[in-house]
């Protein structure tokens, strides 16, 4: 039950909102078979350094110890439970639009997934960004709980909000940033530079993307586009997780995409 409410957590949901977020994704170990087994360390290079996904299995090495109230602020605010900023390549600059009751939900499922004891790999980040506390100014200028398209917005629209700019998070990728890793919201979804440094990540607003819903939608299951060329690179993973949603899901992110204001 969560804090303060007499939610009752609901592991089901629990796994949807993992599918959803990607968690597996980042925080499986790389090549691993069982992508349940959340043990880190897939690396995300930067201009500021590269950092490893961390162990978060329920586990002594994870989030084994963890209260909901710990979980909660780590994933909505990015503060660990001894206090300290996590680094933004955790997205919980998305994540803090996320719902008390998904976040008690994906804590449930999370707990009975199966624990591995391999410690976190530090990251390997020189200075100045190694001192976390000038993450504390960095959230005040880069972390808000608004959304980007904000306004209430009939269905499927608000759903397809609330995939994309929280739980799927597509915007920590798709968005450029500023020279202090800052998404630049006024050019959401634009497009912007691979962070390995191999091409450049698509701008996916209207005309630059000139796919019909049915297209996107067809894409998100199959991984085809409407050329009939397969997706590949780091949107594999993602389309595998959108193929295990609801239809409805992926009818409301189309939908959502499709209303986003065009970018050249």
């Amino acid at each position: 039950m969560l804090d303060g409410s007499d939610h009752v957590a609901d592991a089901d949901n629990g796994a949807l909102v993992f599918t959803a977020a990607g968690c597996a994704s980042c925080h499986a170990a790389p090549g691993a078979e069982d992508k349940l087994v959340l043990a880190g360390g897939y690396s995300f290079a930067s201009d500021f350094g590269t950092f490893y996904a961390p162990n978060i299995s329920p586990g002594a090495q994870g989030i084994g110890g963890w209260s909901l109230a710990e979980f909660t602020r780590a994933v909505t605010m990015g503060v660990s439970p001894q206090g300290k900023h996590y680094y933004p390549a955790f997205p919980y600059t998305s994540y803090v639009h996320m719902t008390d009751n998904d976040v008690a939900d994906l804590f449930a499922y999370m707990q009975d997934l199966p624990v591995s004891d391999t410690q976190s790999r530090p990251h390997d980040v020189g200075f100045p960004f190694n001192i976390r506390r000038g993450l504390g100014l960095w959230k005040q200028l880069n972390m808000s709980d608004a959304y980007v398209l904000g306004g209430p917005r009939p269905e499927p629209f608000e759903r397809g909000r609330y995939l994309v700019e929280a739980l799927a998070h597509c915007g920590e990728c798709h968005t450029p940033r500023d020279a202090i890793g800052g998404l630049d919201r006024a050019a959401w979804l634009s497009g912007a530079p691979n962070p390995s440094g191999k091409g450049r990540i698509p701008n996916i607003t209207p005309g630059a993307l000139d796919w019909s819903e049915a297209d996107l939608v067809y894409y998100f299951e199959s991984g085809l586009t409407p050329d009939y060329d397969s997706v590949g690179g780091s949107m594999a993973p993602v389309v595998a997780n959108l193929a295990k949603l609801p239809d409805s899901d992926r009818a409301a992110i189309a939908a959502y995409l499709k209303a986003v204001p065009a970018i050249p």
